[in-house]
């Protein structure tokens, strides 16, 4: 009897357990905090550190609820950590980018006391409704985000659906609080014209036109043109509101207001924590559509049940990887980085299928995708696009058509490098958006027009390639010629899975191009004039940083020859030689890992170096670097990005290499093999497949592969194809203190 009673005791326990894990509050791991400085002092170079925001959003979400400390400079976030002052709070934010950044849009804030009309100025002093913040008390969770006011004594709260948002305001005692909504505020400008109607006493509607002309997405110069419409509704009556253009009260009644820098304030008392809700559905179509979405997500729910409700999106979203072991840090940093990598491509149109096309007309979605927007093509082709061909499939699918579509409803008929609201801005270089067709066509991912996206491909090439001289000269002439060398080689992948013979000759000698750069007698790449003449070599040499590449030097620029290794160590004298200078470049690198000219894990041209040493036979020079990478590059902190974020890329690199996979070479289906951070990693595949990943003995000492098995059988391989990855299975690893050289 006790044998029988001690057996069901184990059996509830290894139920209960089960039951724990699948039900693991995943989402408590994750730190917004995490990146989210714009500080360039403590970055110790120009383009600051992670660039996040810590409000609220939910997975893949089209608002974003989060406090807003600074509006203007390269702050794209529109908030710093560092900063003392709270501005506002906006319903629209970017994620970890530069270039001043654009979005931040319909800002709230609660005050009490005298009206004022500007925010004012943490830098210079200049008096304003922003106020003081208990910096000690402020809290940013997933799907939630929570700060006092000082100045005001009032607590608020936030929290979000896909496509509205909600702020929970907790008022002191006071004849005269409010809250105040800036509809000219935008972050890196101003929108160009500003619209609200008070529709009832609970209810406010309106738009806030974004043009070039007030700047945004750098400085203008992004073409960022877009209008958020939204529909609002506060829990307190407005009896008594008014309006505000140009820094000025507008005087006299009335409901309803047009202007080019308006704002918006409602007044009552309070008595000691009365709590104000502000519920906010928006759109980017019209004001039908800022309604629909407010109906559909929002109208009925308290700020509880939205936060609850966030959460749990949260939890369903994280558990698509599993990971056991590491530090309560490292798991924080996983989730964390797994987390930002949900942010974008975001969805872009309402519950009932309609947004705003490449032609600004508004389209009707035919149900085959959804429209998604904030394509940061330079960056996210590397390992966010990847990553999510792992884990979200669907989303890649849904990027592709929304791509396509945009090249065919603007008539431009070729692929923008980093869209953001429909816009072609022309930001960074290359051809990005090639590498993500070529590889989604490769791993099954289909459900688009692959003969239309082909010839938007092939457009795209000819417009921005290195067509005219064989490779492109001056300027950033490096960059370029890499980059478009590698995806005339995703164009050849594609043209011979299509059957386009010619095509794919054509742009398999395209995709030579790297190597009208090299200079065999500096030994390493150069700028060429249009004559063909070289650029002088500087006196610091490939360390020289801007001389012929994009925010980095030539020998972080040079390996990016991902398509043709083999031909790139030829020219660069082989192996061996090719093996030590790798290895020099990483011994060189500072051990905080912050902007240098080394390995310079902070931007991304560099990103799939240290998985070379995969690809030239000495995997354990893999396994170290991406170990050390991990260690010193992320961390559970503020500057815990040592760059940008990047829509997603920084912390992809991190999520991917932390489970022991990375991709390399996107349009090739290999993932090289790495040292897992996490003894136990759970891949949940569509179609309820699994792939596990066991690294028995890991530690932070066992940092090498001493011996693999895929299902039980012995794997000598350093690389894994995709399709067997999404077919499951088991991949077992015995870790060790000692690399495996053989």
């Amino acid at each position: 009897m006790k044998k029988y009673l001690f057996t069901v005791a184990l059996m509830v326990l290894s139920l209960s357990l089960s039951v724990g894990e699948a039900r693991a509050d995943l989402a408590g791991y994750v730190n917004p905090f995490i990146g989210a400085s714009t500080n360039t002092e403590k970055a110790g170079a120009y383009h600051g550190l992670g660039k996040t925001y810590p409000g609220a959003v939910v997975p893949y979400g089209m608002v974003q609820v989060s406090p807003q400390t600074i509006t203007g400079g390269d702050n794209g976030s529109g908030y710093s950590y560092e900063h003392q002052t709270i501005e506002g709070f906006a319903m629209t934010q970017m994620s970890g980018v530069g270039w001043y950044g654009d979005l931040g849009n319909f800002m709230v804030m609660p005050t009490t006391g005298s009206l004022c009309l500007q925010a004012g100025s943490e830098a210079d002093g200049t008096p304003g409704w922003r106020s003081r913040y208990d910096k000690a008390g402020e809290r940013a969770q997933a799907g939630y985000y929570a700060v006092r006011l000082t100045d005001y004594n009032i607590k608020v709260e936030t929290s979000a659906t896909t496509r509205c948002g909600i702020i929970r305001m907790t008022y002191p005692a006071h004849s005269q609080s409010r809250w105040q909504v800036d509809l000219a505020r935008r972050v890196g400008g101003t929108s160009t014209e500003q619209y609200l109607k008070v529709v009832d006493e609970h209810t406010i509607q309106g738009y806030m036109r974004c043009t070039p002309e007030g700047g945004g997405w750098g400085h203008g110069d992004g073409h960022a043109d877009y209008t958020v419409y939204f529909y609002a509704t506060t829990s307190k009556p407005m009896t008594h509101y008014g309006f505000w253009d140009n820094g000025r009260e507008v005087t006299g009644k009335s409901s309803e207001r047009k202007g080019s820098r308006m704002g918006f304030y409602t007044e009552f008392p309070t008595k000691a924590g009365e709590q104000v809700e502000l519920k906010v559905g928006i759109s980017f179509v019209d004001l039908a559509g800022a309604r629909r979405n407010y109906d559909a997500e929002i109208a009925e729910k308290s700020f509880r049940q939205v936060r609850r409700e966030a959460r749990k999106l949260w939890n369903k979203a994280l558990r698509v990887i599993e990971v056991k072991g590491g530090t309560r840090d490292e798991r924080t940093v996983f989730y964390t980085a797994l987390y930002h990598t949900m942010l974008d491509p975001r969805i872009y149109q309402d519950v009932d299928g309609r947004y705003v096309g490449g032609d600004y007309a508004i389209h009707q979605s035919d149900g085959t995708f959804t429209k998604r927007t904030i394509f940061s093509g330079w960056d996210v082709f590397r390992s966010q696009i990847p990553l999510q061909t792992v884990i979200n499939p669907a989303l890649v699918n849904d990027l592709l058509q929304s791509l396509t579509t945009m090249a065919e409803q603007s008539g431009r008929c070729y692929y923008e490098r980093w869209e953001l609201l429909n816009a072609y801005s022309g930001c960074m270089l290359g051809n990005p958006a090639l590498s993500v067709l070529a590889d989604a066509y490769a791993k099954g991912i289909r459900g688009y027009d692959a003969e239309k996206a082909f010839e938007y491909a092939k457009n795209s090439s000819r417009k921005f390639g290195n067509d005219s001289l064989g490779y492109t000269p001056g300027g950033v002439g490096i960059s370029h010629t890499l980059e478009y060398a590698y995806t005339d080689w995703c164009v050849a992948q594609l043209a011979s899975s299509l059957g386009r013979d010619d095509d794919y000759q054509a742009f398999m000698q395209k995709s030579h191009a790297w190597a009208n750069l090299f200079d065999a007698e500096k030994g390493w790449f150069r700028p060429r004039n249009a004559d063909g003449t070289w650029q002088e070599w500087p006196a610091e040499g490939r360390l020289k940083e801007w001389y012929g590449c994009m925010e980095c030097n030539p020998l972080q620029q040079g390996w990016f020859v991902p398509h043709d290794v083999e031909g790139m160590v030829r020219l660069m004298g082989g192996r061996e030689k090719v093996v030590a200078d790798l290895q020099w470049m990483f011994e060189q690198t500072p051990a905080d890992m912050m902007w240098n000219a080394y390995y310079n894990h902070a931007n991304e041209p560099v990103h799939f170096v240290p998985y070379l040493f995969n690809r030239l036979g000495e995997p354990w020079l893999t396994q170290r670097w991406t170990r050390f990478i991990c260690r010193n590059a992320y961390k559970n902190k503020v500057e815990g990005l040592v760059g940008n974020e990047d829509v997603g890329q920084m912390s992809a690199w991190y999520v991917l290499s932390a489970i022991g996979i990375h991709q390399a070479c996107p349009g090739d289906t290999r993932f090289e093999l790495t040292s897992p951070v996490f003894r136990r990693v759970r891949l949940h595949l569509p179609e309820g497949k699994t792939f596990t990943i066991l690294a028995k003995g890991n530690n932070a000492t066992n940092v090498y592969i001493r011996q693999a098995k895929l299902d039980g059988r012995p794997y000598p391989q350093r690389h894994i194809d995709y399709h067997d990855l999404m077919s499951g299975g088991t991949l077992t690893l015995r870790m060790s203190p000692q690399p495996e050289k053989n």
